[in-house]
């Protein structure tokens, strides 16, 4: 396809044309001119020289007229031309600010209110349902458990480990702290608090020293206070330990020493720094201490220092079978 003239080409055939149909036409008219000139100059000579001056006149006039029209025509042709190529390159520039989120899901939330409801659909309550209880029938929720199914509650958390490394969680507890201990877990990730590990004491089926030893956090395991037919507060669901290792339980009976985990000597100094260490005062003390619960390191007679439980006057308004 042969290319498209440009419009200062098209300007310049428009002057050729002027020119030449210009030309033309004072040919036309000096040779007419120039017929009678001749045939007067047979009667005056005089006339000769001066119709050949007025032939030339006229051509210089036309061309000049001619001309002029033909550089305004190039003119206006490369001044619309100049204009149509700016309206092509000039594009409009958008500014962003920096105020405005970068991007945005459909539903208007900005990537930070996305994360920030992620993380609460990570933590959760939810009623013990079949699948939860299969896990746990026999284990924890033993064959003599006199507490209902319908008391407890399964929870869903985030917790960091020591080194800031994030994990999923799950704990089961009595409905009556579930939405308490949801709470304070919410508050010691959101804080970095490090916790190691929170699972199930199903999965350590249900040995209490075994989870202690791998440092697990757990809640709800059924047993009776040994030697009675008193529910103990974990037998509810109504006490948590946290960072079981490095918190032990501590007692002496009968000049005997009692030590749970029985891995747990290097941390009976208590004074001494190591990870994972509640004392008091510290964000998991204070937040438990706040819901109610009761610290078992402040005890006298014994020291229980991953232990927070509901005091017995509250639990006797909850279950008033609950012997004081």
């Amino acid at each position: 396809m042969p290319a498209m003239p440009t419009p200062f080409r098209l300007g310049r055939l428009k002057m050729r044309k002027k020119y030449w149909f210009c030309f033309t036409w004072l040919l036309i008219i000096s040779s007419h001119m120039r017929i009678n000139i001749i045939e007067k100059s047979k009667k005056y000579k005089r006339m000769t020289i001066s119709g050949y001056f007025i032939a030339a006149g006229l051509l210089a006039m036309t061309m000049l007229l001619g001309g002029c029209k033909a550089v305004d025509d190039i003119k206006n042709t490369h001044t619309s031309d100049t204009t149509m190529k700016e309206l092509k390159t000039e594009v409009p520039r958008v500014e962003i600010s920096d105020d405005k989120p970068a991007s945005s899901d459909f539903s208007g939330k900005n990537k930070a209110d996305n994360a920030e409801t992620s993380i609460d659909d990570s933590f959760y309550i939810s009623p013990i349902t079949d699948e939860i209880f299969a896990r746990i029938d026999g284990k924890s929720f033993k064959k003599d458990c006199t507490l209902s199914r319908e008391d407890l509650r399964y929870i869903h958390v985030l917790h960091k480990d020591i080194d800031g490394n994030e994990h999923e969680g799950e704990m089961i507890v009595n409905m009556h702290i579930a939405d308490d201990v949801l709470d304070i877990m919410k508050q010691l990730y959101e804080a970095d608090y490090p916790i190691e590990k929170i699972r199930l004491v199903d999965e350590y089926n249900a040995d209490d020293e075994t989870s202690m030893e791998d440092n697990n956090s757990s809640a709800f395991n059924f047993r009776f206070i040994s030697g009675t037919k008193k529910v103990s507060k974990h037998g509810f669901g109504l006490a948590v330990d946290i960072n079981t290792l490095y918190n032990p339980y501590f007692k002496i009976v009968n000049g005997k020493r009692i030590l749970e985990p029985i891995t747990a000597e290097p941390y009976l100094d208590r004074e001494a720094d190591f990870p994972y260490k509640i004392e008091e005062n510290d964000l998991c003390y204070k937040l438990f201490t706040e819901k109610g619960f009761v610290w078992g390191g402040s005890w006298k007679n014994r020291k229980d220092y991953q232990h927070f439980e509901i005091p017995d006057e509250i639990i006797a308004k909850w279950y008033p079978e609950f012997v004081l």
